[in-house]
């Protein structure tokens, strides 16, 4: 079995900081590759990053760069790269064969990929796995116990990484289904939007129930006719995220839905924020990439529609409930 010690971390963002300090956190020597000047300014000066997690303190192990090249020695690369730059950084990567462990949720736009599908674009002999889950940033900095989803495509290499990362609070599940894990945390991102203008617009814990639960319908139709395994879906990489995103504003994309439900438009709320709502940007690819392909996603269309400044939450709430009735299997 492989053994990876040197992990470097692509993203300077609240996750890929968090994952980062979760790998530093005992003393060994991580390598952070930011785009921001001040966010690598302040880890390697403070050892904070104010702009994107401003309550952790990080290790003194862990190091920011702005240069990719210094990655070149690392033997894994965590990808927390928002899907879509990711391309353009993929292409800028060193040479090497470090696997790259894709840690971003969400399609690209026209071409539908994933970050998996534009990895074997880019980087074909590479290994690649993807890590998906249940995680708030700020409570895996903290060292808070967590579960995770660790997908490859076999087995070997799914649990040689799961091995590396484990922590005594960070605990990886492993899966060869990494499309399953790659949809699950997508398309949970535009379902957390969904419950959050179910709050913001003051509609009950029964509404937001019903649409959980009709939400994970969508995302079962759209992930099995992808490929993916039922029970990935039914796993941390899916349900679990799920309800995590869809219960708490501590979730970007449940916070916007708030706002969207409210009232407020979704270019003025998305104008105001410096961190990505990931399920802003995934979901008119996702509504797309499911009527090309015949899926019934009615929830995850009628928040592209919304974050697309088509319609308001009052409309999509009433379009919604004025659907015709089914059977619950549908």
């Amino acid at each position: 079995m492989t053994s990876y010690r040197n992990f470097g971390v692509i993203g300077g963002g609240a996750w890929g900081t968090a994952l980062a300090q979760m790998l530093a956190a005992e003393g060994a020597p991580v390598r952070l590759w930011a785009r921001e000047d001040d966010v690598v300014a302040a880890i390697n000066s403070e050892h904070r990053n104010p702009l994107f997690l401003p309550n952790a303190a990080l290790s003194p192990s862990l190091t920011a760069t702005h240069d990719l090249t210094d990655l070149a020695a690392c033997d894994a690369l965590l990808v927390v790269v928002p899907v879509p730059f990711l391309r353009a950084v993929l292409n800028d990567l060193p040479s090497g064969n470090a696997p790259l462990i894709f840690c971003s949720k969400g399609m690209e736009a026209d071409s539908f990929a994933f970050p998996i599908d534009i990895a074997k674009h880019i980087c074909p002999a590479r290994a690649l796995a993807v890590l998906s889950g249940p995680t708030f940033a700020h409570e895996v900095a903290a060292g808070l116990p967590t579960a995770i989803t660790l997908a490859a495509a076999d087995t070997d290499t799914a649990e040689s990484i799961a091995q590396a990362l484990a922590r005594p609070h960070f605990r990886p599940y492993v899966s060869t289904d990494m499309i399953g894990a790659e949809i699950g945390g997508a398309v949970k991102n535009v379902l957390a939007i969904a419950c959050g203008i179910v709050d913001g617009a003051g509609l009950g814990l029964n509404a937001r129930a019903a649409l959980i639960s009709r939400g994970f319908a969508e995302m079962s139709r759209f992930g099995l006719a992808r490929g993916a395994q039922p029970e990935t879906l039914a796993g941390l990489a899916g349900l679990g995220d799920l309800v995590l995103t869809c219960t708490s504003a501590n979730s970007r994309n449940f916070a916007l839905g708030q706002g969207l439900g409210r009232g407020e438009e979704a270019a003025a709320l998305m104008a105001d924020r410096r961190t990505v709502a990931e399920g802003a940007f995934s979901a008119p690819v996702i509504a797309a990439a499911a009527r090309s392909e015949g899926i019934d996603m009615p929830i995850t269309d009628a928040v592209a529609r919304l974050v697309a400044g088509e319609i308001r939450a009052a409309q999509a709430i009433q379009a919604l409930l004025s659907r015709p009735l089914r059977s619950e299997g549908r």
